[in-house]
């Protein structure tokens, strides 16, 4: 969905709400477990976020809060959505003028004792969405007690117009990896707003 400003609270409720029952776009549900499937414009970017269980556990406190998504021109609505199987969020963005909504489920989730430990999630794209594919979203805690932060995803155009701006859709996407992994690193520094409550 297209919009010329900011959407308001309750139309980002009904747009959510509106995508309970729909399917994904995609057939290879779960593939970024694995291999990423063919056909696809595959993603993959990992940071060193520090080192111990107290940088681990503020890394998940903020992927947990979706504070990936906390860059100013991308953000996730509604606010205080559980990491559960399932759970629906809209992705809010601000790009070349005028805001889109994209809608997306959560389609597993990651919660291993290890070792490595790890916390992480995925979610695919649902019809209301630009993009077809899948992204997962992980925080791992080595052996040798280094945090990282890892997302990996594969998508291509669902939308016309992003068909059409291709080239522009991938400088987004690229941005968008970017400045999720500054802003986790950040926060898994201590840095950030949910470091500081976490810690």
């Amino acid at each position: 969905m297209f919009l010329l400003r900011d959407p308001s609270a309750q139309l980002v409720r009904d747009f959510v709400k509106s995508q309970k029952s729909v399917p994904y776009t995609y057939s290879e549900i779960g593939a970024t477990r694995e291999l990423p499937p063919e056909g696809y414009t595959v993603d993959h970017h990992r940071i060193k976020l520090g080192s111990g269980k107290e940088t681990f556990d503020r890394a998940v406190a903020a992927l947990k809060a979706w504070r990936q998504f906390d860059l100013g021109w991308v953000g996730i609505a509604p606010p205080g959505v559980p990491i559960e199987v399932g759970a629906r969020v809209a992705i809010v963005t601000r790009h070349f003028g005028f805001r889109s909504l994209n809608a997306a489920r959560i389609v597993y989730v990651i919660d291993e004792d290890g070792p490595p430990k790890r916390f992480g999630f995925a979610y695919g794209t649902l019809t209301e969405h630009v993009e077809c594919g899948e992204e997962r979203f992980m925080i791992e805690l080595l052996e040798d007690g280094s945090v990282w932060y890892d997302i990996l995803a594969f998508s291509r155009p669902h939308h016309f117009l992003v068909r059409l701006g291709f080239p522009l859709a991938r400088l987004l996407q690229k941005r968008f990896a970017k400045d999720s992994l500054v802003v986790m690193a950040t926060v898994a520094t201590g840095r950030g707003r949910i470091a500081q409550l976490a810690g």
